[in-house]
């Protein structure tokens, strides 16, 4: 596996793959009512995999260092497998 980064975005070669992520900073918002926490969504990435607005997702835990955001209306795959 290779594995490089430039600026926020990081790239893996794995299994002949190109992976793509982006690093981001969780935020943590406290109110008198309610504390929330907040991972902003790069607009590179979004624009790239055409997400719309008001589009769902669902985030699942495989454990507690890999959290995967699944869209929730499946749309064609442009990387072939």
């Amino acid at each position: 596996m290779l594995f490089f980064s430039i600026k926020n975005v990081i790239i893996f070669i794995s299994g002949g793959y190109l992976i793509m992520g982006y690093k981001v900073k969780m935020q943590k918002v406290e109110r008198p009512t309610n504390k929330s926490f907040y991972i902003n969504f790069p607009a590179a990435i979004a624009e790239s995999v055409k997400v719309g607005k008001g589009e769902e997702f669902e985030w699942f835990i495989e454990d507690r260092n890999t959290f995967v955001l699944k869209r929730k209306k499946k749309i064609n795959s442009f990387v072939k497998k």
